[in-house]
């Protein structure tokens, strides 16, 4: 489906109602969608629907779309990590007329006599556009992923083979297949999708893969959460020799291929995919490692940081502990901070935007500086 330079017009006039009310009109999307199809609330996280990162994401996706509607390539990277998360939770090309109706309504009734039949009719042939894109991109990564070695397409049982706590707050689970064949290589940075039944509710996440690939199984390391279902249930109730479903690995934000220094920079449990760049680098390229935390008891794989540096010459590993040491500060960063290097940083919201403030002081280039969420998409 192709948008009419006309529609385009009409998209780009709802720029400033999008501007001042995306947030209500997605907030008012998903309340529908939920209730018109309550199956579809099975591919998000409520946490993130009750905090509104959820709805601010897709305002702001909604938004981007609309300013760039002209050429939509410029948003490719944001398409590639939203196929990206779309293949991990299933979705497919029967889920999207769902949303372009409770999307079409939502506007409908959000934004009232403002949303002329003109108005809903681009909005229509912009959403069929978008989906047209996605679909197609969502069906080749599902291909790839079923045809390579060791692949699957949906879900595919794995075994619990081993638990091992980390920290006071982190628990890593070992998960191999329980057909016993060979699983799908993955990319240091990416995560899988778990599926479980928790009190009789279907619930998915990712989570980060924390292991280098090693062809025999996958880690996944999971940090209790007051108040979290699935981590609860996760520490609490998952043993050694239970089953979990699995999507395949999913991910664009992974560790570059370069030999240039790298320098990870995490906080709490953000080092889970780091540790897997961290295990894979090793021995590869000069590395600069920094972990901060609340206090010791939470420094998860510290014992493995510490064998990696005595191990290879080329890792340097520094530990911020708050009760100690305070927050992580620029000299910190400058001290490890080697000419050209890629710099990778995770944990939370306020942390990033933290360091990607200092990065910026210290003349890093915005494009050797590398960060995800765990979750929807926020400004930092």
């Amino acid at each position: 489906m192709s948008v009419s330079t006309e529609q385009k017009q009409w998209i780009k006039a709802t720029i400033p109602a999008l501007e001042q009310g995306g947030e209500a009109l997605t907030t008012h999307f998903y309340k529908l969608m939920f209730s018109k199809y309550p199956v579809t609330a099975t591919f998000f996280n409520p946490a993130h629907q009750q905090k509104g990162t959820q709805p601010r994401a897709l305002a702001n996706a909604v938004l981007a779309y609309a300013k760039h509607i002209d050429n939509p390539a410029v948003l490719m990277n944001a398409v590639t990590l939203i196929v990206n998360k779309h293949v991990a939770l299933g979705v497919k090309a029967e889920h999207y007329p769902i949303v372009g109706e409770c999307l079409l309504q939502a506007m409908k009734e959000v934004l009232g006599a403002a949303a002329t039949p003109e108005i809903i009719d681009a909005w229509a042939a912009a959403y069929g556009q978008l989906a047209d894109i996605l679909i197609n991109a969502e069906a080749n990564l599902y291909a790839k992923q079923a045809m390579s070695t060791g692949g699957w397409e949906g879900q595919r049982a794995f075994t619990i083979a081993e638990k091992e706590q980390e920290s006071e707050l982190v628990t890593s689970f070992y998960l191999k297949p329980l057909d016993g064949k060979e699983i799908l290589a993955f990319k240091p940075g990416q995560y899988i999708t778990l599926h479980l039944n928790v009190n009789g509710t279907t619930v998915m996440r990712n989570y980060s893969l924390s292991d280098a690939p090693n062809g025999q199984h996958y880690r996944i390391s999971v940090k209790r959460e007051e108040g979290g279902v699935v981590s609860n249930h996760l520490h609490k109730h998952l043993a050694v020799g239970d089953t979990v479903q699995l999507s395949p690995p999913c991910g664009e934000f992974v560790l570059d291929d370069s030999k240039d220094p790298l320098v990870l920079i995490t906080a709490g449990v953000g080092l889970t995919p780091a540790i897997a760049m961290l295990k894979a680098a090793a021995g590869q390229r000069e590395i600069r490692f920094i972990h901060a935390c609340k206090n010791a008891a939470q420094h998860s794989f510290k014992n493995l940081t510490e064998q990696l540096s005595t191990q290879h010459s080329n890792i340097t590993a520094e530990y911020i502990y708050e009760n100690q040491h305070g927050l992580l500060n620029p000299q910190t960063i400058a001290k490890n901070l080697p000419n050209n290097a890629q710099v990778y940083f995770l944990g939370p919201v306020g942390f990033m935007g933290a360091v990607k403030n200092m990065l910026g002081k210290l003349g890093v280039p915005a494009e050797r500086q590398h960060y995800e969420f765990f979750g929807p998409a926020q400004a930092i």
